[in-house]
């Protein structure tokens, strides 16, 4: 892996040790750690073959990570891509080669960050201050490789980066945002609505990468990470 941002690399019993040699290039098994259908359908969308296994985590951030929108999602990427990878190096009989993909997106208004609404009213509220201005949709991704053999010894790196859009939604009467939280698409999306539904009609314009609003920067992952372009189908 090359330098970047959140990096870390963490070697146990195999220092020094590559899973295989560097003319012949590892394949990877891809696990996205996300229960997400949008996540899934945008990997099936760029051809990628991978399973899924999403864990439990704690989303509470702490005080000093809520004024970096940035900071704060990378670190929940990165305990979800962690929850698996824990899970999955407790079992004694695994053996192989991973690339574990973790994300979480934010929605930041002015500042604050928007996550999914509580109810009805923290939709509204919401909505209502998204109207006619410009808002930042944050997806951080944190993709994990790991690589364990059958003798126990353990590799194990992973990387994290954030992808911003700027996203400028219409202006909307009280009437239009109560026709749309009729959809009922609102209340398990941070901000309140997807772009990937019926919440695109919302939107006027995006500045950046549109699957990074609906949550997993494809484009960029490939780009970065060309083991996971191995799994393509």
């Amino acid at each position: 892996m090359s330098p970047m941002e959140n990096e870390q690399n963490i070697t146990n019993q195999a220092a020094g040790a590559a899973p295989e040699s560097a003319a012949q290039p590892p394949a990877f098994e891809v696990i996205l750690a996300s229960g997400s259908p949008r996540r899934k359908q945008l990997l099936e969308a760029a051809g990628i073959r991978f399973t899924v296994h999403a864990a439990d985590v704690d989303e509470t951030l702490e005080p000093d990570l809520l004024a970096e929108p940035s900071e704060a999602c990378k670190k929940l990427a990165e305990r979800k891509a962690g929850a698996v990878v824990q899970e999955i190096l407790a079992d004694p009989e695994f053996a192989g080669m991973l690339i574990i993909l973790g994300a979480d997106t934010m929605v930041v208004h002015r500042g604050e960050i928007f996550g999914k609404p509580r109810n009805l009213s923290d939709a509204k509220r919401m909505l209502r201050a998204l109207s006619g201005d410009t808002h930042q949709v944050v997806t951080a991704v944190s993709v994990w490789m790991v690589a364990t053999s059958s003798e126990g010894k353990v590799s194990l790196g992973f990387r994290t980066f954030a992808d911003t859009a700027d996203v400028t939604f219409h202006e909307l009467t009280d009437e239009r945002i109560t026709e749309y939280l009729r959809q009922g698409e609102s209340f398990d999306k941070a901000g309140a609505y997807a772009a990937q539904g019926e919440g695109a009609k919302l939107i006027a314009h995006i500045e950046g990468d549109r699957d990074t609003v609906i949550g997993l920067p494809v484009s960029r992952l490939l780009r970065e990470f060309p083991d996971l372009a191995a799994a393509q189908g």
